[in-house]
Order: structure tokens, then sequence, then C-alpha cells
């Protein structure tokens, strides 16, 4: 019986090493091979019994599908590789930790809680929108707050040319012009919460994730990482 060919980046992400999107990416910067030959487009099938490099180095054999919270300090780029050589999350992460991806992406100046996973097809099921998770995000802000812009995110927004689905906003604690607020959203688009806080005007002095779906930053200290069990959030 003949080996089940399926998708090369499906494949990819199933071994562990990334996610079907961050697959596709490589293939086109040149950093695939099926035996021998340098892949330039993610559009090929392929089985098991292929050898296929990635950075010259075979897929890892698959390993119990396992998560970790990461609490993300500010200042680190969430990204194997930057082009600029800035510090990146892989670069501070234990030594003894098998190779992992992350559950989407927290910019530079954001901290606070991160997902990371050996399974890519984990990855992507937790960052698709479809799932409806909520991220909730602890924000500092300076400025006065407009109701009816509030009310208006509620309800979803297009700013810059982007839509976004209704969030929830609440006042934590206010002190003069300071303000710390919870926002929760369900998508993760792009710097979502910085642009929604453009929208309202305010500046952002300081932003943390403190939950995603069912995980939560709880007390874990920056910069310290531990494994959690897996939870059902379909």
């Amino acid at each position: 019986m003949s080996a089940m060919k399926e998708r090369i980046a499906k494949l990819m992400a199933r071994s562990g090493v990334c996610s079907r999107r961050e697959a596709e990416r490589w293939i086109e910067e040149g950093r695939v091979q099926v035996n021998g030959v340098l892949l330039n487009s993610p559009a090929i099938v392929v089985s098991e019994h292929d050898i296929i490099l990635v950075d010259g180095k075979p897929l890892p054999s698959k390993e119990p599908v396992c998560l970790w919270l990461y609490h993300k300090p500010k200042g680190l780029i969430t990204s194997h590789k930057d082009p600029e050589n800035r510090p990146t999350i892989f670069e501070a992460l234990p030594k003894d930790l098998p190779r992992v991806i992350s559950v989407g992406r927290l910019d530079k100046m954001t901290e606070g809680l991160l997902l990371l996973t050996n399974d890519g097809e984990l990855a992507r099921k937790l960052e698709l929108p479809v799932t409806r998770l909520k991220r909730i995000y602890h924000v500092r802000i300076y400025g006065h707050l407009q109701e009816n812009k509030l009310k208006e995110i509620a309800k979803g927004i297009t700013f810059e040319g982007i839509h976004y689905q209704g969030a929830e906003i609440t006042v934590l604690k206010q002190s003069g012009m300071n303000t710390w607020l919870e926002v929760s959203i369900y998508e993760g688009k792009n710097r979502e919460v910085r642009n929604l806080m453009s929208y309202l005007n305010v500046q952002v002095s300081r932003l943390i994730r403190v939950a995603y779906g069912p995980y939560k930053l709880g007390d874990l200290a920056v910069g310290q990482i531990k494994k959690c069990p897996l939870k059902e959030f379909d």
C-alpha cells in the first residue's frame, strides 16, 4: 500500500517544527528541501517516506503534544530569526527546552502571557479566530476616554482600513489622566489592542496579556516558563 500523501506544510506542522503558515514562508525563503531538491513553492504533496530537510536538518520525530506558558518580557521579538538581529524570545528560553513555536505573537513592547507548543497543528487551532478564544489584556493608558468611542468599539469598528470585531473594555483603576483598562478581544489581529487604543486617541504606556482562552498568566514571573496541561476549548 502506498503511503498517504499530504501537503508539505501540513506534514511539517504535524512534526511540531512550525505552523502551516510558517512552513509556507520557510519554503518561500528557500529553507526546505525534499529528496535533495530545494523547494520554492509550498504547492507540493509528500509522504512520511520522503526525505524532508529544514535548514539542512531532518524533521524531528513526532513527540507528545505539549504546551507551555511563558511570561514574555518587554523588548523581545516573537520570532525565531530577526533580520535586524534584535533579541528574540527563543534566544531567552531555557536551553533544555525542546524546539517550540509560539501561538501567535506579542509585539516587542508587549509583555505577558505567550503560549508555546511543540505542535504546529495545535498552534494553528489556538490561533484561529473561529475558536473564539478570548485574549485578555491589561492596558495602562494616558488620556481621556470617550464614551461614544467605547460603545463603537464594543460593536466593532473599521480603523485604518482594517475591521475589528467587538472588543470588551472595562476600567480597572484610574488616577488622574492615567487609567488601567481590561481589554478582551477574540481575533488577535496584528497590534489589535494598540490600534484600538489609537482609535480612542489615548497613549499606551504598558500592555500586558493576562489570559488566552482557558490559560492564565497568574503569578508566573517575568521571563519564567512552565509546562501546562492541555485544556478543552472546543
